[in-house]
């Protein structure tokens, strides 16, 4: 049995605020090891379920926050940007049974702590087929069709609560209570270790790769908060007006989908002017 764990930071024990996950700064430093303790939760629990290998994907920001000299010597870690499918990279290959979303978020104009859609502003709102979109539901739908299910999701109550929407059979870990966008009530690392690995173990039996899913065509809408930055998306092949600043797009698979998608927000963070947006 492999275990994939795609790994975000908004979602981790601790984390409140913009700084708390911003590279370089002091409360980034303090916040590395409650996020490393988390995935290290994870993968006990997976391994104590009976699973034989266990690859992290680091899914945050630069790709490069959780600490490798603490991880468990067990697993593996994947780190680095420029990844073919981004956060969930390595759910292609075929020889993963299930994935782990640990410390994620609810998605951009969405309840929850530091709420967002792949930008961390620019951003106001993402639609799949119509429903407001995560960043958990628009992976969840990729690793469909490599037959991978989500067997665990960790984060604050209200990604829990979303969770519920694109992964109802998966084990869920709420490490704080939302309170705002950037408050939250937070248990202790040492409780939320303990939950998380509890619902790791159990999250194991559910690691068991199924028939790929076809479940397309997709219909991605993103909303920006500048008509600029609708007009930048446009630069992309396939991706129309939809609206006032609003664009779509559709494709067949959601591995286009979330190609796309890359491209678009990769495109849209260079048109942000400083103070402006």
């Amino acid at each position: 049995m492999k275990v994939l764990i795609s790994a975000d930071m908004e979602g981790a024990t601790g984390v409140t605020w913009p700084a708390d996950v911003l590279p370089g700064g002091p409360q980034w430093e303090r916040c590395r090891p409650m996020f490393t303790s988390d995935v290290n939760a994870a993968i006990e629990g997976f391994f104590a379920g009976g699973a034989d290998e266990v690859l992290v994907n680091e899914a945050h920001w630069t790709m490069r926050n959780l600490l490798l000299e603490r991880l468990d010597d067990r697993a593996q870690m994947l780190t680095g940007r420029h990844k073919s499918l981004s956060m969930v990279e390595g759910v292609q290959h075929g020889d993963v049974d299930g994935i782990a979303f640990v410390g994620y978020h609810t998605g951009a104009g969405a309840e929850g702590v530091l709420a967002h859609t792949y930008l961390a502003n620019s951003l106001t709102g993402v639609w799949l087929n119509g429903v407001r979109a995560s960043e958990g539901l628009l992976n969840a739908h990729v690793v469909a069709e490599f037959g991978v299910p989500v067997v665990l999701v960790t984060g604050d109550d209200k990604t829990v609560e979303d969770a519920g929407g694109y992964a109802p059979a998966a084990r869920g870990v709420a490490v704080k209570d939302y309170v705002s966008r950037y408050a939250a009530v937070c248990r202790t690392p040492a409780r939320t270790a303990a939950d998380i690995r509890a619902a790791a173990t159990e999250a194991a039996a559910l690691a068991v790769r199924t028939e790929p899913v076809r479940g397309g065509p997709f219909t991605v809408e993103l909303e920006f908060d500048a008509e600029h930055l609708a007009g930048a998306a446009t630069v992309v092949p396939g991706v129309a007006p939809a609206g006032e600043r609003r664009v779509a797009y559709t494709t067949e698979t959601m591995y286009d989908g979330i190609r796309c998608f890359k491209a678009v927000t990769t495109i849209v963070s260079a048109a942000v002017e400083e103070q402006y947006g």
